[in-house]
């Protein structure tokens, strides 16, 4: 028989991870709740036509694609044999023409693109601005590797309207700022805007259809470096004098007064470019008259995000840590073409997409998660048989009612046994109530930890020292 294995990329979970992980997802939805946004959930799959093209080739290729069921494939497959018979095409034709007979639904591959199919659908129904939030699980055919995997969960919070104005990235801006401080984990956020790149690009010279390749390449700058994607940008056409001319300005280290100064001097004649500067000098002015408590807003001018449909403002948010500074936790922007795609026109949108995978490991190497208990329940009431269980259940429900995590042994087996159960779960207390606590109406109380047996007359006494542990 075959040892089970899970698929590369996923991973289980135990309950001590899961209450972390909880306490996370719980922190991040109070703080989304606290600004207003409104939840909404869509499916895990949507149909390949809603997802395709909108994240660039490499989302295209990196999409979980879902195929055709029972009969429908098979039927599917046998004319796209007997069509790839009568045609000769090459190997990526093949794959474009095998991919559109027996697949035509795929797993989201992030969360912003279903949520403005979602706006479109139910425009009629909605509210303007719309501010929603979303934490669900996203799938990424990735090569699994450390800290990227193929199943994670996304928290986003989008706002959405027929108008945008420049305070809602300050209240996205605030919002990771409240979460952050909430979960105690420093963190920069990394601030740029999608025109004073395009400005770089018609001062540089380079070809407008080469813009995406440029954005894609620029957004591994601090991953590999300048001149691996100098080497990748002229792989894709765009020249050696080109990449010279602005290379200079992604390698800035001044503070933002400073490089405000070099790009408005190199943007002089350039609409573009200084309609970006414009923008960002509006949300960092008005960020430090506001103050931020944890966070640090940093303007970084090689951040791209390889996204197709941000239009403006992009961040990316990083734990404030020399040692954590290539790992991105979040990131977001404005996208104000993306209902285009889906036939509505003129609606703006802005986001943040938090990675609670990213997160979690962020906190875990720094030992955050200390206060978050490891035992599934407070309490164990051992079982001494059925009669003592059923004047004992009073008392279960009781510490239930009063939000206190208790179980029942299920079985009247050995003490020893019981109590081993009650030490390998990591359960603090065990409660004794035999034929004799019946009779005197005494409840025996055990701090497993401790090791201290005590005994009680008034079952709130205990309540009230179990609440405040």
């Amino acid at each position: 028989m075959e040892y089970p294995t899970i698929p590369k990329g996923t991973r289980d979970f135990s309950f001590v991870e899961m209450r972390k992980r909880n306490y996370l997802i719980q922190t991040i939805r109070k703080q989304f709740e606290l600004f207003g946004f409104y939840p909404i959930k869509t499916p895990s799959f949507e149909n390949i036509s809603t997802l395709i093209g909108k994240y660039g080739k490499e989302g295209d290729y990196l999409m979980f694609k879902l195929l055709h069921s029972g009969h429908l494939l098979k039927k599917r497959i046998f004319d796209f044999v007997k069509k790839i018979n009568n045609n000769k095409k090459n190997i990526d034709d093949v794959s474009q023409f095998l991919i559109e007979h027996i697949a035509n639904k795929a797993l989201r591959y992030d969360l912003t693109v279903p949520f403005v199919r979602y706006v479109v659908m139910h425009k009629n129904e909605i509210v303007f601005p719309f501010k929603r939030y979303q934490i669900q699980p996203v799938w990424r055919a990735d090569k699994p590797q450390k800290e990227r995997f193929r199943e994670f969960y996304q928290c986003d919070a989008d706002i959405i309207s027929y108008s945008w104005s420049l305070w809602e990235e300050i209240e996205l801006i605030q919002l990771c700022d409240d979460i952050f401080t909430k979960l105690n984990l420093p963190i920069i956020i990394y601030i740029n805007h999608r025109d004073i790149l395009g400005g770089l690009v018609e001062m540089s010279g380079i070809e407008n259809n080469l813009w995406k390749d440029f954005t894609i390449s620029l957004d591994k700058w601090n991953k590999i470096g300048r001149d691996l994607v100098k080497k990748e940008m002229m792989q894709k056409g765009i020249s050696s004098q080109s990449f010279e001319k602005i290379a200079f300005f992604f390698d800035m280290k001044e503070n933002f007064y400073k490089k405000k100064e070099y790009l408005t001097e190199a943007f002089r004649n350039l609409k573009q470019g200084k309609k970006g500067i414009e923008a960002l000098s509006f949300i960092h002015n008005n960020i430090n008259n506001i103050s931020l408590q944890n966070t640090q807003l940093e303007w970084k001018i090689s951040l791209a995000r390889g996204m197709n449909y941000y239009t403006g403002t992009i961040l990316e948010i990083v734990p404030n840590s020399s040692s954590h500074h290539s790992i991105s936790i979040g990131g977001g922007g404005r996208y104000d073409q993306l209902s285009d795609l889906f036939g509505m026109k003129n609606i703006s949108g802005v986001g943040v997409s938090l990675g609670l995978d990213r997160i979690y490991l962020a906190m875990d190497k720094k030992d955050l998660f200390q206060t978050i208990s490891n035992y599934p329940s407070k309490v164990l009431f051992i079982n001494f048989g059925d009669e003592e269980v059923l004047y004992a259940y009073k008392m279960i429900k009781i510490f239930r009612k009063k939000g206190i995590s208790t179980q029942l042994y299920p079985n009247a087996v050995k003490i020893g046994k019981q109590m081993r159960y009650a030490n390998d779960n990591n359960i603090p207390f065990a409660i004794s109530i035999g034929k004799n606590e019946i009779k005197e109406k005494k409840i025996k109380v055990k701090d497993l930890q401790k090791r201290i047996e005590k005994e009680y007359d008034n079952i709130y006494d205990i309540v009230n020292q179990l609440k405040s542990l």
